[in-house]
């Protein structure tokens, strides 16, 4: 193999099926898997890019195809399915990359840019550097960015407020909530990769003594909170929101907001109905292409006896 080059495996698909494409393609090649949405057309691009040409191509592509054809089995819309495979010179996909992610602003309030990026931020704006990784979270998925734009407008200059991030990924929502002022911070997430990509991320950030990051895990979250924080955002897939909604909403704190998010459209009034059984109230939600996000205030009846506002940790 010439030095230099990469080989590209791509399948085309639908927004609704991109998560489970992405996943298979990943674990088929043990290689991060990217995605590409053509704005216009809604068709998803999504890719691994390999070192070395696959081994049995034709033998490659009919499993790739049958695995394909599982996920359309299970009512996933994936739209095409076609799978493809090219050859790639490493210096025009690195290039076209790039493209892909340019500076991107939350209102006035914030400027999230990769670090080739030469933009400058406006007068006030808070600037969060954040290369595409292998964790979830460049602030572009719509989910992200309803959580992002929360974290901006819930914010309430000299008042103390504190954020908990539960699937934090990048690290990007806590990164961004330490950058605008609420302490103390933390994010948490069962991933060990995700937990040093934060660490990192908060590192080039400059805020990495500014919040925590630990390695937990959701569905062993318990019922009751010994901590709770006056924004909490969740931005996980709705059987995992479904399943622990108690300990999820013990985490917020009387009056505080709870974000959710990850949830397809059709699955929000489940969700919805859910939390609000738990005695919490939608007070904003936003619907982009097939996901829908909101969020939730907590009652200030509603309290914890055993939880108090948490310490900050480092």
């Amino acid at each position: 193999m010439k030095p230099g080059v990469l080989w590209q495996v791509c399948v085309t698909t639908l927004p609704e099926a991109e998560d489970a494409v992405a996943s298979w393609l990943g674990e088929f090649f043990d290689s991060p898997a990217a995605s590409y949405t053509d704005i216009e057309t809604q068709v998803v691009t999504v890719s691994v890019c390999l070192t070395r040409r696959p081994k049995r191509e034709a033998s490659a592509s009919r499993l790739l195809a049958e695995g394909i054809a599982r996920i359309r089995d299970c009512g996933l819309d994936v739209g095409p399915g076609t799978v493809a495979v090219a050859r790639l010179p490493r210096r025009r996909w690195a290039e076209s990359w790039k493209r892909h992610f340019p500076p991107l602003e939350i209102g006035s309030a914030l400027l999230l840019k990769p670090s080739w990026s030469r933009r400058r931020a406006r007068k006030g704006q808070t600037v969060i550097v954040l290369d595409p990784g292998l964790s979830f979270g460049t602030g572009r998925h719509p989910t992200t960015a309803f959580c992002l734009r929360q974290v901006v407008a819930r914010r309430r200059q000299q008042r103390e407020q504190s954020f908990l991030d539960i699937g934090t990924g990048s690290g990007i929502l806590a990164i961004a909530a330490a950058k605008l002022g609420y302490k103390p911070v933390q994010g948490v997430d069962f991933d060990p990769d995700s937990v040093r990509t934060a660490r990192l991320n908060a590192a080039r950030n400059r805020v990495l003594d500014r919040l925590r990051f630990v390695r937990r895990d959701v569905t062993r979250f318990p019922l009751r909170a010994r901590d709770q924080f006056s924004l909490v955002c969740a931005n996980l897939i709705s059987n995992l929101l479904l399943s622990r909604v108690e300990p999820i909403a013990a985490r917020v704190r009387p009056g505080g907001i709870l974000v959710v998010a990850g949830i397809l459209k059709e699955e929000f009034p489940q969700v919805r109905q859910a939390y609000e059984a738990a005695g919490l109230k939608l007070v904003a939600s936003r619907i982009e292409q097939e996901w829908r996000s909101g969020a939730f205030r907590k009652p200030l009846a509603l309290s914890n006896p055993a939880a108090s506002f948490p310490a900050s940790r480092r």
